[in-house]
């Protein structure tokens, strides 16, 4: 993909969202049941649209809302429904429908005091907390499309266990939500918002301070106020931005939010690499502003709207590279939490860096490798089997001290916070820790392509299976292992991935776009990863000419 030219500019005006026509969008436009396009569909992270597109309406989330209450009843869920929102526009109008039709239902919810933001890593945190001391189980819900532009919805269900629910749950709500829509939403219990508001089951709790008074418990706070490390932060306009001034005033830390402004039509950000407004905080363009301060502060964290995901930025290296971070992450973490168990596991997505397999072999320790979806940490961080799970795409947590879960979702606060521990506490900053790494385990050169694809050859990538590959070879090196099940769990990658001693690539479809993704990464040098390119990209054509239109 090219760059677009305004590329790292704020954007200009007449790129805005009209707010206003936004949300009347979503309360006029009506989508049609029948068109999938319009539907109610789950993927990785919830149901995400525009209103625009008919695809985040009014009735999407009077049906999602009524199919959680109902799975709840059916799962036997009697505990308190944590719900929290982000700053994108579409964010408000959902809330309300949700707080409508949750305590029409009879569901005790619980929100921020003043309707004010909630992140995501708060909701999990509050689930986690509130289920060690009741019988009586909590859940959750997020309103937020993460990183989307900002003409985007989104809605998220996290069960008892704090994390992203799994297929088999979203699979029950999202069924039920369409056969709602298709019935005109017959079905659907409901009451006014003023009326719910003032409803003794709509309890409106402070989400913040418990969150931050905990942070001690997962990071070594006191070590960042003792060596003085000159933090700065942009939330990017998100959900997190209370939290930060109230961190900084806890724990004595130099902290200084370079970006106090919140608007839902996001005008101050910076344009993506593709001319898109897009909260991206892994991006050096839509986070150009925080990198072009990085020389007057030690450490510099951005996130995106909803606070699962994190950008690092340093003196040294400006934005680090997610997989480079998570890597640096890990290695410190195994050195420096001496009360985890030996036998914790180490979570990385298969796409991720193949760095992370060096780091956790060199470390003496044993890796966990899943399919994309953070969800396939949940039972381990809940459990306390799995001491970090980390995504490619800028989204981690990890353990507490004690070895306990801290959250079942990703934590940027935590990872922000992470880097800084680590300048405190080694005198290094994360870029200067991934060089010397990269001296120690290889310097890897990794890549993702994006390129559109019908919905014929994306179910052609799924359904690929180990006898798919037939060559032998992969830039010159022999092929040691073709994957088409992730070796962690088993779980199948909905793609495939293959494996030689210097590099790899994968090649699996969007779950929410009509396009796929191939991944790379070479241990070699520039040439090898332009051989690597050729042959995974010959490799998807062949498969899509095998396709019978």
């Amino acid at each position: 993909m090219s760059v677009h030219p305004k590329a790292g500019q704020v954007a200009s005006k007449d790129q805005l969202i009209n707010v206003c026509q936004l949300i009347s969008s979503y309360y006029e436009l009506k989508p049609d049941a029948a068109n999938p396009l319009q539907q109610v569909s789950f993927g990785t992270s919830g149901h995400r649209g525009s209103a625009l597109a008919h695809a985040f309406n009014e009735p999407h989330l009077l049906a999602i809302s009524q199919a959680v209450a109902e799975y709840r009843q059916q799962a036997g869920i009697t505990g308190p429904l944590f719900v929290g929102k982000d700053t994108h526009a579409l964010s408000e109008p959902a809330f309300a429908s949700v707080l409508q039709v949750l305590i029409a239902n009879g569901v005790q919810v619980r929100i921020q005091q003043g309707q004010g933001f909630t992140p995501t890593p708060v909701i999990s945190h509050a689930i986690i907390c509130y289920n060690k001391t009741h019988s009586e189980q909590a859940d959750g819900l997020v309103i937020t499309p993460s990183h989307n532009p900002p003409q985007d919805g989104g809605i998220k269900y996290n069960p008892p266990h704090g994390g992203p629910a799994d297929s088999d749950v979203t699979d029950i709500i999202q069924r039920r939500a369409n056969q709602l829509m298709a019935a005109n939403l017959h079905g659907v219990k409901r009451i006014p918002l003023e009326q719910a508001l003032a409803s003794p089951l709509c309890q409106a709790i402070d989400y913040i301070e418990p969150y931050v008074e905990d942070l001690h418990q997962v990071v070594d706070m006191a070590a960042i106020a003792k060596a003085g490390i000159r933090i700065a932060v942009d939330p990017l306009g998100g959900s997190g931005i209370d939290y930060w001034p109230v961190i900084a005033r806890r724990y004595g830390l130099d902290l200084t939010v370079v970006n106090e402004k919140v608007d839902p039509a996001f005008g101050f950000m910076p344009l993506d690499k593709d001319g898109v407004i897009r909260m991206d905080c892994s991006s050096a363009y839509a986070m150009s502003q925080l990198i072009q301060l990085k020389d007057q502060y030690d450490i510099a964290i951005g996130n995106d709207p909803d606070f699962d995901r994190h950008g690092i930025v340093t003196r040294s290296g400006g934005l680090m590279n997610p997989n480079h971070y998570l890597a640096v992450a890990i290695n410190y973490l195994l050195s420096n939490r001496p009360d985890w168990p030996a036998g914790l596991l180490i979570g990385k997505t298969l796409v991720s860096s193949a760095l992370i397999d060096r780091v956790v072999a060199a470390r003496g320790r044993s890796l966990y490798e899943v399919p994309v979806g953070f969800k396939w940490f949940v039972d381990g961080l809940a459990s306390g089997t799995v001491a970090f799970g980390g995504e490619e795409s800028a989204g981690a947590s990890f353990l507490r001290f004690d070895g306990s879960a801290w959250s079942t979702d990703k934590d940027g606060f935590i990872l922000g916070l992470l880097a800084a521990e680590m300048l405190a506490k080694t005198g290094v900053d994360p870029y200067l820790q991934y060089q010397a790494l990269t001296k120690e385990l290889g310097n890897p050169l990794y890549r993702r392509l994006d390129a559109a694809a019908s919905p014929a050859q994306k179910q052609a990538l799924k359904q690929l299976d180990a006898s798919s590959v037939t060559q032998t070879e992969l830039a010159g090196d022999a092929i040691l292992a073709v994957m088409t099940k992730a070796p962690g769990n088993q779980a199948g990658i909905g793609g495939v991935k293959v494996v030689t001693k210097n590099g790899w690539f994968a090649a699996r479809p969007s779950g929410t776009e009509n396009t796929y993704k191939i991944y790379l990464e070479s241990f070699v040098d520039a040439k090898h990863m332009a051989r690597l390119e050729a042959d995974a990209q010959a490799f998807v054509e062949a498969v899509f000419a095998t396709i019978k239109e």
